[in-house]
């Protein structure tokens, strides 16, 4: 139970962060401003993304956006969550994954649902802002991390799994 406690903790600190980095960019910047912060490389910009990953669907119909972007990961959390509880007693870092992509979810949801977009503002880029990756954001962040770790545990298992078979002999020929 101290595991699940603690995801909780580690759940809702990285929301606040979330929120409170969306908020200081928000207060701090206007719209599509950027300020460089290591020159040629990175930069802190104010981006309202109305789509899903790499500004996915932003130009779709407001049904569709509210189906796909809002509808969707609230049943796609609950699942999440259920998987959470059902790995406690697992590996921790499944449990740490499952926890940072519903903390990942819960800070854009936040966003989508009272702003109606998402607010990112992490960019980095290759020696001028036209060469640019797409903005994101701490939540981004944490689901991108959380990918990283399910994608270790699925090498891993696929590694066991190897390492249990059976090792292929040399077949022998029968009279």
């Amino acid at each position: 139970m101290a595991r699940f406690w603690t995801l909780c903790l580690l759940m809702a600190t990285l929301i606040i962060v979330d929120q409170l980095s969306k908020g200081a960019i928000q207060s701090s910047l206007f719209y599509g401003q950027t300020i460089p912060v290591i020159e040629g490389f990175f930069s802190i910009a104010y981006v309202k993304n109305t789509g899903a990953a790499f500004g996915f669907g932003a130009d779709g119909p407001t049904w569709f956006r509210q189906i796909f972007f809002l509808g969707l990961p609230v049943i796609f959390c609950g699942w999440i969550f259920f998987l959470l509880i059902k790995t406690l007693k697992g590996p921790f870092f499944i449990s740490l994954a499952y926890a940072l992509i519903i903390a990942g979810a819960t800070g854009n949801l936040i966003d989508r649902f009272s702003l109606g977009y998402v607010v990112d503002f992490l960019m980095f880029y290759w020696k001028n802002e036209a060469n640019h990756f797409p903005a994101f954001n701490v939540a981004d962040s944490c689901i991108t991390i959380a990918a990283g770790l399910l994608i270790i545990d699925f090498i891993l298992q696929l590694k066991a799994k190897k390492a249990q078979e059976p090792h292929a002999s040399n077949p022998v020929s029968k009279p």
